[in-house]
């Protein structure tokens, strides 16, 4: 089979449309939490799901505390790959300063083979701090380790013999890394940016495609993001490289359910992560402008994919990857959130989009 891929300037139908989960710990209808092996074993059946009913691409988020179940993501991308055909398996993202670009570079290499071709890293530096501690890792250097092992997993696509030198791990002297992928430029990557002008340089500089998550504020404020993407291409002499984007929300048959379901888990976890970093509690006033103008998909299939598409036409972008799972949600809730998404988001999108 050949895998999905996206690229610059992409029709309606070459759009990528994709779901992403952080494994965010659920709870049943009755309020009970739910294990972290449960949640595990729910978000490959939502996969499997997601590729039943065509949705492109599903990424998973690794973080390493008590709310989120993902810490190896590869692991769950490749029971999925087991169970499914055609649907791109990705992270989103990998927090590639906090582990080995070697060690993740031949992770991916395996997923690609076993999945016949559909392992993407969706490389970040983490929004999250907890895998620092946790690997070793002092926070005092946050910026370098990214940078530095950006350009060594970088080198390794090129699937050659390396010779690198850092300050954080040990060098390497015309090294193989194994296995080599069937891929023309190796193991898919995409860099995760929140929206810095050296970040979104950064991707064109390593030739890896920047995938923005945008996770409040109207999606237009990103536009000179978007426009700087292009222009350095343009300046660094860089084939035309895709744009994505990752936002959160959630699909249910009306837009009153749709905001109903969520709100309790949106507030639930946007005031415990809050707490965390020294936010003002949250309040329904926020949820519902983020809803109506911002960075949060919620409502009927119509309302989120004339969203989707204002988006995507806004920024340009040749991907959007909806994160369906919010806080506490439970398992039946994002199941039939997947099932809208596919059956009646995405034809909706492209058909906006071919008629704009």
């Amino acid at each position: 089979m050949t895998a999905l891929r996206a690229v610059a300037g992409a029709t309606p139908d070459q759009l990528v449309l994709g779901l992403d989960t952080f494994g965010d710990v659920t709870v049943d209808d009755a309020g009970e939490r739910a294990t972290h092996a449960q949640v595990l074993r729910d978000v490959v059946e939502q996969a499997v799901l997601a590729d039943r009913l065509g949705v492109d691409a599903i990424t998973l988020g690794e973080h390493h505390r008590d709310d989120f179940a993902l810490t190896s993501p590869e692991i769950v991308l490749a029971a999925i790959a087991g169970c499914t055909e055609r649907i791109l398996l990705g992270t989103g993202v990998t927090v590639l300063s906090s582990d080995d670009p070697v060690r993740v570079y031949e992770r991916f290499a395996t997923l690609d083979a076993v999945s016949s071709g559909r392992a993407e890293a969706v490389l970040g530096r983490g929004s999250f701090i907890e895998s620092f501690p946790l690997f070793g890792y002092d926070l005092d250097d946050y910026e370098a380790l990214f940078t530095e092992k950006l350009d060594l997993f970088a080198r390794l696509r090129e699937e050659d013999p390396v010779t690198w030198s850092g300050r954080h791990r040990a060098p390497l002297v015309d090294q193989h890394v194994y296995p080599k992928t069937e891929q023309p430029d190796g193991v898919r990557a995409w860099i995760g940016v929140g929206g810095s002008p050296e970040s979104v340089v950064r991707s064109v500089r390593t030739g890896i495609p920047m995938m923005l998550a945008i996770i409040g504020g109207d999606p237009s404020r990103f536009t000179p993001f978007a426009d700087l993407y292009r222009r350095a291409q343009a300046e660094l002499g860089r084939a035309p490289m895709p744009l994505g984007v990752h936002s959160p929300g959630h699909v249910a048959a009306t837009d009153a359910e749709a905001r109903e379901q969520l709100w309790p888990h949106f507030e639930a976890n946007r005031n415990r992560i809050g707490a965390e970093r020294g936010w003002p509690r949250t309040t329904r006033a926020e949820f519902e402008r983020e809803a109506d103008t911002g960075s949060l998909y919620v409502g009927s299939p119509e309302t989120v994919a004339q969203r989707i598409a204002a988006t995507v036409r806004t920024l340009g972008a040749d991907r959007f990857d909806l994160k369906y799972a919010n806080g506490t949600m439970p398992h039946r809730q994002l199941m039939e959130s997947v099932e809208l998404y596919a059956a009646a988001v995405m034809p909706r999108v492209r058909e906006l989009l071919a008629a704009a």
